[in-house]
């Protein structure tokens, strides 16, 4: 538990340290005072916790502060933390592999996660990324290189699969995608895997082409299995903040999001994007990226989240 939370907390050292240079350390100990509670609404818009969430926090500091003038920053990061938690109820979303291979009755049907996203977000890596996690949770996994619109995309994600010793399908820059998830899906299936991960073209939702692209394969994977893909995960830039959540309403629209991925939020100090995202969407959040390597991708913890980005030890 101690080393999970040490990884959120290093993956959102820039979000905190934004927050605790705007307040001039107001969590290491200072007194709270009128100043240092205008200090904190403005770190907190600028981390991009939105206009909600900034409210809710600085009100229930704000009452405290009433209560007691002698509140302390380290207390008002408390109050911080247990906000984001009530707001962030329900935002955790629990991957539970609902046909096992080594019980299951024949037919046999791997659970398919297809991941969706614009270029830039970290979709590809990701993908590769998941499928290591899974696969050291002891679990079978195949990957379906499916982003042949991407010149590169299918090499990037062979080369992620020969690193981790993963089993892929792809082809060629240029095949047919829903082909490639076709030809997956049917050697996941025979050779009893429990998990199929779609790496799908990256796109901007105003491209109609590849959305149909996306639907395609959709409805391919379904001729095999009514119920696929299962879980259809949107994967959304950290770095982007606020701004991604348009672009996540227009992809839930057209395909359904099941889930949420958050990349890159070691390389962000507007970390609190994450909660209006949440807020926006009501889709769960099953990952975060939290650095580079394959193990940085962790499953998203609320409590781990809002003690990080207010400077607070596990608890």
């Amino acid at each position: 538990m101690f080393s999970l939370f040490k990884k959120f907390k290093e993956g959102l050292t820039k979000t905190f340290s934004a927050i605790a240079a705007k307040t001039h350390g107001l969590f290491g100990g200072r007194k709270i005072d009128t100043a240092s509670l205008d200090e904190l609404e403005e770190a907190l818009y600028t981390a991009d916790f939105g206009v909600d969430t900034t409210t809710e926090i600085l009100e229930e500091i704000k009452m405290a502060y009433r209560k007691d003038a002698t509140l302390q920053g380290r207390q008002a990061a408390e109050i911080g933390a247990a906000v984001l938690r009530r707001v962030m109820a329900g935002s955790e979303g629990k991957l539970v592999l609902e046909n096992a291979s080594g019980g299951r009755v024949p037919p046999f049907n791997p659970q398919v996660i297809a991941m969706i996203g614009v270029n830039g977000s970290g979709k590809t890596t990701t993908t590769a990324k998941l499928a290591y996690k899974l696969k050291a949770d002891g679990q079978t996994v195949m990957l379906a290189a499916c982003d042949t619109f991407r010149a590169a995309a299918v090499e990037q994600l062979k080369s992620w699969a020969t690193r981790l010793d993963l089993e892929i399908v792809a082809s060629h820059t240029g095949a047919d995608s829903a082909a490639v998830a076709f030809d997956a899906w049917q050697a996941a299936k025979a050779r009893q895997r429990d998990w199929l991960i779609v790496d799908t073209a990256g796109r901007l939702h105003t491209k109609s082409n590849l959305m149909e692209e996306l639907a395609k394969i959709r409805r391919v994977l379904q001729k095999h299995d009514p119920v696929a893909p299962q879980h259809r995960w949107l994967v959304v830039d950290g770095t982007l903040g606020s701004n991604s959540i348009e672009q996540a309403k227009v992809f839930h629209q057209s395909f359904g999001l099941t889930g949420l991925v958050v990349t890159k939020l070691d390389g962000t100090s507007r970390g609190g994007a994450i909660v209006g995202i949440y807020r926006q969407l009501k889709i769960p959040i099953y990952f975060i990226g939290l650095g580079e390597q394959p193990d940085d991708l962790q499953p998203f913890s609320v409590e781990n989240y809002a003690r990080a980005v207010f400077g607070l030890e596990a608890v």
